[in-house]
């Protein structure tokens, strides 16, 4: 008897890189006009890009069904598996109720646990489970730890446009013509499983320099816990860039930070040309 993780797309996980690593990865559903794609299945990241910049509409993405969270646990409890159900934040998609409602129906075996968080904020809290599990924790004790840790996850992203917030209604016209002319470029967190408009800088040397400033203002990095970077597109030079400025916060202390990209369900809205990181604040006590 084993301990599965199963996982959402909007983690940014793709099925190869799932398989690799013993989870289960349930994809989101993706609308280009009428053409439907799995995410992270048979539409890549960069494949998603180059449509998203093709099209004057932003595509569609729909969440897990709790019917499909229902087969994929019943299929490894049959098994006799734990299973570890990690979802998007409940704030932005219903999918995680959906995947809690799911689990209700295989009372001490399947675990649904909000993330309050999406892509490599909720990623990070997926390797941290998966850690657990190589650790030979017990299931509900994974449960318990995680929700006790996924506080201190903090996801800060710089976004290079507000021409995809606008498209999705998420701003005025004006304010989008506006912020353009001034280069400004919008710092968003996930905050209580919210996307949250964080600061504003004009030009992205800047928006790099206001990133830096706040994980410093924030407190310390766990650099014992997974941390993880991230940028929307087809290129990751600002990306690169950002880990030059920022190298004085991580170069003490690790190696290297892992770099992913960014797939449907912020890239959507964050458009090309963003950058992340996540990481987990040092507990308090």
């Amino acid at each position: 008897m084993g301990i599965k993780l199963i996982v959402d797309s909007s983690s940014d996980i793709v099925a190869q890189e799932a398989e690799k690593a013993g989870i289960i990865m349930l994809p989101m559903d993706i609308t280009f006009g009428t053409e439907q794609f799995s995410d992270g299945i048979n539409l890549s990241h960069r494949e998603f890009y180059e449509k998203l910049v093709e099209t004057d509409e932003l595509p569609k993405t729909s969440q897990i069904t709790e019917q499909r969270f229902e087969e994929a646990f019943k299929k490894e409890v049959d098994a006799g598996n734990y299973v570890i159900c990690i979802a998007i934040s409940s704030k932005l998609s219903t999918t995680f109720s959906n995947a809690e409602r799911a689990a209700e129906k295989f009372p001490g075996k399947v675990f649904a646990i909000d993330s309050l968080n999406v892509t490599i904020g909720e990623r990070i809290l997926i390797q941290y489970a998966k850690r657990l599990i190589e650790h030979g924790m017990k299931a509900d004790k994974i449960a318990e730890e995680l929700n006790r840790k996924k506080k201190n996850i903090r996801l800060l992203a710089l976004l290079s446009t507000l021409q995809y917030l606008k498209k999705g209604g998420r701003i005025s016209a004006m304010t989008a013509m506006a912020g353009e002319l001034l280069n400004i470029k919008p710092v968003i967190s996930i905050t209580d499983g919210e996307v949250k408009l964080v600061g504003k800088a004009m030009g992205s040397k800047k928006g790099n320099n206001l990133i830096v400033q706040m994980i410093e203002k924030d407190g310390a990095i766990d650099f014992f816990m997974p941390i993880a970077t991230a940028y929307t597109g087809l290129s990751d030079e600002l990306l690169k860039k950002y880990m030059r400025d920022s190298e004085p916060i991580w170069k003490p202390s690790v190696h290297a930070i892992p770099s992913y990209t960014i797939g449907s369900t912020i890239g959507t809205h964050a458009g090309p040309g963003a950058i992340a990181v996540a990481y987990f604040r040092k507990d308090a006590d």
